[in-house]
């Protein structure tokens, strides 16, 4: 990658922006932005003008000196303190960015160009929050965060425990996962409002599996539910649990 490329990508990082914030603030497009950092293009002058604007860096800097080389400059003071606190640090995946997990699970990028933050009560771990939307888990309600631990294969699941389950057809769901005894192939998903039914989905289809710690919700956003409801939700899943126990047996 040539100087200037790596400064680029440097002095966004420097900012915690994302090639789209970055590139707003240049009036270009994403894609070319990542074009620059990539080294598929050189940036051209009205743009390193105002990149030595914004950051008070002169040209000749930019495309003759290493900014990030240096022993103390930011990228690793911020690395180290990362090191320090990784095992804290809780990524967070909103509705709005579940299509692009999807894609980008995978992508060491992509995941760290996702925000975190975190929360006192939580050990170390491998945390991450996902935002769910509908009400199939009610009383969590639409909108709330789950904060999951990673969960690899299907010995480690907890039967009838909720998990957030990433599949490329379903996407990202909430769920309640029933594990089937007499094979490791298959897991069934329910949900806790009676009106969803459960459904089977194969281990080879999962992509990732997180089992929740904690959930998260605004102040007045729990779901309002009379005694009767209630009561007809214990009914339910109390049929639920002995049908499927049923069918396991079979």
């Amino acid at each position: 990658m040539s100087i200037v490329c790596r400064n680029l990508k440097y002095l966004r990082k420097q900012k915690s922006w994302t090639q789209q914030e970055f590139a707003d603030k240049l009036g270009i497009k994403r894609s070319l932005l990542g074009a620059y950092e990539e080294e598929r293009a050189e940036p051209r002058t009205e743009v390193l003008e105002q990149v030595s604007d914004m950051f008070r860096v002169s040209i000749d800097d930019l495309l003759r000196r290493d900014l990030g080389s240096q022993k103390d400059n930011f990228l690793e003071k911020r690395r180290q303190l990362k090191m320090g606190n990784s095992r804290q640090a809780i990524q967070f995946v909103p509705v709005k960015a579940a299509a692009g997990y999807l894609a980008g699970y995978n992508d060491e990028e992509f995941i760290e160009e996702l925000n975190t933050f975190t929360l006192p009560m939580l050990g170390a771990g491998d945390y991450r929050a996902f935002e769910i939307a509908g009400d199939s888990m009610l009383p969590v309600t639409s909108g709330s965060v789950i904060v999951c631990h990673k969960v690899d294969g299907w010995d480690e699941i907890k039967n009838n425990e909720t998990y957030v389950v990433i599949t490329a057809r379903e996407g990202i769901v909430f769920k309640r996962v029933l594990k089937n005894s007499r094979s490791k192939s298959r897991i069934t998903l329910a949900s806790d409002n009676p009106q969803f039914e459960p459904y089977g989905v194969e281990m080879e289809d999962v992509l990732e599996l997180w089992q929740s710690d904690a959930i998260i919700s605004k102040a007045g956003q729990q779901s309002r539910m009379s005694v009767n409801h209630l009561a007809d939700m214990v009914n339910h899943l109390q049929d639920q649990v002995s049908l499927l126990k049923k069918k396991l047996k079979d």
